[in-house]
């Protein structure tokens, strides 16, 4: 379905423990400008009455009767069912709230909720980096076509979510894609937020530089650090988002060998991609060894970075060749080299899940 060109509404919000923020999307645009209500994470009544009213400013400033509300909300949930479950963040919601239900009633529209890692991957998905590739797949003259994606949010955690040949997958209890209980491959005792996430940054930053943490900058002065752009430890702000990515592209590593499709990455840290994507990719095409010396290649498939010209080029050239049917005259071309590429959102984070929202309530309205 060309999401694009449908000219339904639907009113999203992006959910968080400091904002709720509110907007509208049609035809894969956003109609209104965002609207900000801060969160009041301890008080449910309040929270119910601020996400009420931030719906309701939406409706009021759009022509069209809105089809749907689709949104993202931390977890854990019960997604499918609308019930937000114990929030660290959102106090007010533990127990089981049953927030889309509530939702229906106030508005008379069907409600569905997911977690924003998972509509960030559908959003790409469907109008974002799953198509990008695709097309300049067929502009190269390839064969292949990608159907399944890895999406990742990188920045105040780590999150993800998966899109199987064109469907979000969610899982049996709404919890498919937890990337961030993966094992930290350098601190195997740890998760890997410990050091696949802004904090862990800052962190590495601080041990590396004898800086106490409370001085220690964000981390996009501490890419400049890096870059030579600001002054500051230079070496300490290399590795602290060379070992984020060697931690991360472990993980990913991990995820990919059961997806085996493409990856995109955004959130906060995307930004400094230049910078640890080509260690993330190394990583990801490092070997495995055996007792006796020789080694094995960690995936299947060659990775490539695909925010690299040359590594592009690579991947969407591939190896094309055409074969003969045995015992006849006919041919068949296809492409042999098994291969992923890693890059980065083209259409920013906030607006994927936001069309990640909008394209999964309109296919849940199609079902």
């Amino acid at each position: 379905m060309e999401y694009a060109n449908d000219d339904r509404v639907v009113m999203t919000l992006d959910a968080g423990g400091t904002n709720l923020v509110f907007t509208a999307i049609q035809a894969n645009e956003q109609l209104v400008d965002e609207i900000k209500i801060p969160s009041v994470p301890g008080n449910l009544e309040k929270m119910l009455d601020s996400l009420v009213d931030g719906f309701n400013q939406v409706r009021s400033k759009i022509k069209e009767k809105p089809v749907a509300i689709s949104f993202a909300f931390p977890g854990p949930a019960n997604y499918p069912l609308g019930i937000i479950g114990d929030l660290p963040n959102l106090p007010a919601f533990r127990g089981g709230i049953a927030l889309g239900p509530f939702l229906e009633n106030q508005f008379q529209l069907p409600v569905f909720i997911n977690n924003d890692g998972d509509l960030y991957a559908y959003g790409e998905a469907i109008s974002g980096f799953l198509p990008y590739i695709n097309e300049k797949l067929k502009e190269a003259g390839s064969p292949r076509q990608f159907k399944n994606l890895l999406g990742l949010t990188l920045g105040t955690g780590f999150g993800a979510g998966v899109v199987r040949n064109g469907e979000l997958f969610i899982g049996d209890n709404s919890s498919a894609a937890e990337i961030w209980l993966v094992r930290d491959k350098l601190s195997p005792n740890l998760n890997i937020e410990n050091h696949a996430s802004i904090r862990a940054v800052k962190r590495i930053y601080s041990e590396l530089s004898n800086v106490d943490i409370k001085l220690v900058p964000e981390p996009a002065e501490i890419y400049k650090i890096a870059k030579g752009e600001s002054k500051g430890n230079k070496d300490a702000a290399v590795n602290a988002f060379k070992d984020m990515a060697v931690a991360a592209g472990d993980a990913i590593s991990n995820v990919i060998t059961i997806i085996d499709g493409l990856v995109v990455i955004g959130g906060g840290l995307s930004g400094a991609s230049d910078l640890f994507l080509p260690y993330l990719v190394d990583e990801m095409n490092s070997n495995f060894k055996n007792d006796d010396g020789s080694e094995f290649r960690r995936l299947v498939q060659k990775v490539y970075n695909l925010e690299q010209e040359e590594d592009l080029n690579k991947f969407l050239a591939g190896s094309t060749k055409t074969i003969t049917v045995p015992g006849s005259h006919k041919t068949i071309m296809y492409d042999p080299d098994p291969r992923i590429g890693v890059g980065i959102s083209k259409i920013g984070t906030s607006k994927a899940v936001s069309l990640g929202a909008y394209a999964y309530a309109l296919n849940r309205l199609g079902e």
